[in-house]
């Protein structure tokens, strides 16, 4: 068949040849990637309108209501690291940076300035990305009145028209892509250049990752990223997308204004040759990489499939990928098994960048266990080709599969906007037709009538073919005997004979009786925020909120007993590993997996935490399965199976976890600083790997209990719910337990946690990283939100201001860091517990500046208050995330969690803008003045063993 991009083309080419003789339409030109629906039989989304300029760019407009009020942007640029010279490698990741620093019309420090005033934060609502065959900048509006709406479509035009690159400017970002190059320079980044190396040796994407080589970014003249900036940004090479709460015949005459007159100002930059794929014979490759997760993938690779996305082309993927799902399944079931011989494992086909395609079936473990991780991928990948898959497991995923695809039709109306608009995004970079859910239901169902598991074996046998097998070892330490030692164990494990799979036994939910159900007592209507508290006879307490943000989605959480605070504060105790382990152990009657196999087709979850003061189930379901969703958490709580599979997997697995935090500053900094921020408590210390290794599951299993078994039980219920489906859900589980005691009294001294005394010189703390690479942190105590919240939630907005200057410091001005940190934290559980913090990874040489750049924002903070117009750049996009975070289900639960105990809580909840808009610029320096003071002042840093050898 042809390839997508050349048939693409010609269907645009007969377009124009169409169109020829009308002379309005002669000039019109080509875009570089049409939308893919322009050579598919697959319909795009009805909702979407779709358009050409002109110019030939493109733009794709949808209206959605979810949240209200609001909208996103993205424009996408159809060129990435791989359309780089080898002059420019890094270039194009820098030229997005350069998009932000200056335009015809926008002054380099104006234009995020401009952005902050309308409510959009930088990073969070205002942000951009590089990746290999695109660049894509971002904007999340959080309203859509003409102000908000014209001024960013104004800002993206100039970004991509109009960059001045001034040489100042450029000179000035050099250091903070430097500073972005030593940050994300880590063992995972490593990996990657490694499998690249293995997979793709000789083509362009192995030798183009996004961030570049160093030398060009300190060094490469101005007219470099000239010679990028107009030979690829360009119409012909950009798509618009706008989704959001607007008019849509409003919205595309909009975009119409802003970027009909963009013209190109040179020569269409050429397609890159990304080379062939190589012909391969089986081999190996090793990296030892301190600080990585241990692995082993085998790859086969092959030329790439750049078939249109068609009909038919989506049903022989879904074939195959059904099967493939079912050797996922398998392989998850033997990683949670006994004596797993790997902690996880997957399998998978792609497509990467247009290069190559991939299949790939990849195992992590604990180090030393490569050869059984080895000989249990290899056979399954080769019991799944030679036995193929039963009847009873395709249509397992089948219905997995369709459930899904229902979900999403019935929830279609209340689809998220940034979701909607980077999908559309995804479509167009991976060539696919941006179908509707409805389309895709339609489609699947058609591919799966009447499908067979021998038509799903015959795709299979495909699969695992071309180079190959390529096998990477990924190790933190050295393999005895070598590439050689792998190599061999490959070879006799292909030649050991494999056995089908064994049938499964049919099971039943056996949790559906848990006694009489409950009576109501008491029923409490809070009408300040629109949630309703019911009292069981029992003394369970359920609070529920119906939404319309989300149909098809309700969130549950149910907590009990007093968490942390009934563990001691000298020691780490198992229980700090138990959201690794309670959920995936499973119930007393059913291990995860069965669970999974009987209640298929059904749409619930199962999470749990050890919060400060409460033992925590949550889980996200549907109004059909509302009633079973309760089922599950209530037999969690009661019949736990805590099973020593999942909790002896993550005690193997946990020397690795801290071995890879280590690795980098701030993992290293989160491993060693938890608790040294909270004076040595155990309870926020990361427990030692000695401290793991000596638990068993019966010191785990004794301490779960004794947690869940005493306090009142309080359910959460907020989504597309009512008060009385609710009320049906509870009264048969929860409703239906026998009373239970009063909370557990505290461990001694639990109930405080207490900021560590201020520090005259840093703490050092070390790191096994690059010597080059360190970290350095400030803090300073503040207080709780326990009670009345205004405090710290005014300290919140000082913290805000000081994010402003630091970023304008640090990294723009004095460029020490690209991503410096400024961050709050106040308990609502322990009582004066509460700090602001400024952190940056930073090169080793920089300590000293950075702590006389932190100390030289903080005394200006204190000697003269910001400007109103600092504060509200500061706090508007604050109030605008907190207003979109309103018009979503997470946020209520969060706020409804203490509501039934604490009736206060409503007003704290109400009064949440309006205390952030009483903020006045004097408040800040007070503010400012009373906690960010030398003498408590709690300093550390971060830096490489290797530094000190």
């Amino acid at each position: 068949m042809h390839s997508a991009r050349r048939l693409l083309l010609l269907v645009a080419a007969s377009a124009v040849a169409l169109t020829a003789a009308a002379p309005a339409l002669a000039q019109q030109a080509v875009p570089t990637d049409p939308f893919a629906h322009a050579a598919s039989d697959i319909p795009a989304d009805s909702n979407v309108r779709f358009g050409t300029l002109p110019n030939g760019m493109q733009y794709a407009v949808l209206r959605n209501a979810t949240p209200p009020g609001q909208a996103s942007f993205r424009l996408r640029i159809d060129a990435g690291s791989l359309m780089e010279n080898e002059d420019q490698l890094g270039l194009a990741h820098f030229m997005e940076h350069m998009a932000f620093n200056g335009t015809t019309n926008i002054p380099e420090n104006d234009l995020l300035r401009i952005l902050e005033r309308l409510g959009l934060a930088f990073g969070a609502d205002t942000n951009a990305y590089t990746g290999f065959d695109e660049t894509v900048y971002m904007l999340e509006l959080p309203r859509t009145n003409d102000e908000t709406v014209d001024t960013s479509l104004r800002i993206m035009r100039e970004q991509v028209s109009e960059a001045l690159m001034a040489p100042e400017a450029v000179e000035a970002e050099r250091g903070v892509i430097v500073g972005e190059e030593r940050l994300r320079n880590t063992p995972g980044l490593r990996s990657v250049k490694a499998q690249l190396a293995l997979l793709a040796p000789g083509q362009r994407i192995s030798q183009r990752l996004p961030i570049g080589d160093l030398e060009i970014i300190r060094n490469a003249p101005r007219e470099r990223f000239v010679e990028f900036y107009n030979a690829y940004y360009r119409p012909s090479r950009a798509t618009f997308v706008a989704v959001g709460d607007f008019d849509v015949d409003v919205m595309e005459a909009k975009i119409r204004g802003a970027f009909e007159s963009w013209e190109p100002k040179a020569a269409d930059g050429a397609e890159p040759d990304l080379g062939t794929v190589a012909p391969r014979e089986p081999g190996t490759s090793i990296l030892v990489e301190p600080g990585i997760q241990s692995s082993i993938q085998l790859n086969w690779t092959k030329a790439p499939d750049l078939d249109p996305d068609t009909a038919g082309e989506r049903r022989s993927n879904l074939i195959t990928n059904l099967g493939l799902a079912v050797l996922n399944r398998r392989l998850g079931e033997i990683a949670r098994g006994d004596n797993p011989p790997f902690v996880s494992a997957s399998a998978g086909q792609s497509t990467l960048a247009n290069s190559l395609d991939i299949a790939t079936i990849s195992a992590s473990f604990n180090p030393g266990g490569w050869k059984p991780a080895l000989e249990t991928i290899e056979q399954a990948q080769r019991r799944l080709v030679q036995y193929g898959v039963s009847d009873s497991e395709l249509q397992r995923e089948i219905t997995e599969y369709r459930t899904s695809l229902e979900n999403a039709v019935a929830g279609a109306a209340t689809r998220r906007t940034p979701a909607l608009a980077s999908g559309i995004v995804g479509s167009v970079n991976g060539r696919t037709v941006f179908s509707s859910p409805q389309t895709n239901l339609e489609l699947f169902n058609a591919s799966v009538e009447g499908l067979t598991a021998a038509q799903v074996n015959q795709s299979l046998q495909t699969v695992f073919t071309g180079g190959g097998p390529l096998a990477l070892v990924v190790t933190p330490v050295e393999i005895e005997g070598g590439e050689a030692a792998v190599t061999a164990a490959l070879e006799a494990s292909r030649q050991t004979a494999v056995a089908a799979p064994a049938a499964q036994a049919e099971l039943e939910w056996p949790y559906t009786q848990f006694g009489a159900a409950g009576t109501v007592a008491e029923r409490r209507e809070i009408a300040e925020v629109g949630a309703t508290v019911v009292t069981f006879a029992n003394g369970v307490r359920l609070t529920v909120k119906p939404t319309d943000f989300r149909d098809e989605q309700i969130l549950v959480s149910v907590s009990t007993g007093i968490g942390e605070q009934g563990l001691p504060t000298d020691r780490a105790t198992p229980q700090s590993l138990a959201p690794f382990f309670v959920a995936s152990g499973g119930l007393g009657r059913l291990t995860f997996d069965e669970m999974n196999r009987v209640l298929n087709g059904h749409v619930y979850s199962a999470g749990f935490s050890v919060g400060d003061d409460a033992y925590s189930f949550s889980g996200a379901t549907r109004p059909a399965d509302l009633g079973l969703e309760m089922q599950v958490l209530t037999a969690y709580l009661t019949d736990p199976g805590l099973r020593a599979a999942p909790f002896e997997q993550i005690k193997g697995l946990f020397p690795q976890i801290i071995a890879q935090q280590m690795a980098t500053p701030g993992g290293a900094f989160g491993v060693q600083a938890s608790g040294l921020l909270a004076s040595g408590d155990k309870r926020q210390s990361l427990p030692t790997a000695e401290e793991v290794a000596s638990w068993t599951i019966a010191d785990a299993r004794a301490g779960i209990i004794e947690g869940l078994s005493t306090g009142p039980i309080d359910v959460v219920v907020v989504g597309d719910v009512t008060v009385d489906d609710a009320i049906a859900a509870v009264a048969p589980t929860f409703g239906a337990l026998p009373r239970r005691g009063p909370n557990a009294q505290p461990a001694p001294g639990a109930t405080e946690l207490r900021f560590p005394a201020g520090t005259a010189e840093p703490v050092r703390l070390t790191h096994n990283g690059p010597a080059e690479q360190t970290l350095a942190y400030i803090a300073w105590p503040t207080t709780d939100a326990v009670d009345d919240r205004t405090e710290a939630r005014r300290i919140s907005m000082m913290t805000e201001v000081l994010k402003l200057r630091v970023l304008e410091v640090i990294r723009e001005q004095q460029a020490l860091a690209y991503s410096p940190g400024t961050g709050g934290s106040a308990s609502d559980t322990y009582r004066g517990y509460g700090s602001v913090s400024i952190r940056a990874e930073i090169a080793a040489d920089k300590v000293d500046p950075f702590y006389a750049a932190v100390a030289s924002i903080v005394a200006s903070l204190k000697e003269a208050p910001p400007s109103e117009d600092e504060l509200n750049r500061a706090r508007l996009p604050v109030i605008e995330s907190l207003r979109r975070a309103q018009a979503g289900n997470e946020y209520w639960m969060g706020q409804l969690a203490d509501v039934a105990e604490k009736p206060s809580d409503v007003e704290q909840t109400l009064t949440h803008i309006s205390d952030l808009e009483a903020v006045t610029p004097a408040d800040i320096q007070a503010l400012a003045r009373q906690y960010l003071r030398d003498d408590t002042a709690w300093k550390a840093i971060v830096v490489s063993a290797q530094a000190q050898q």
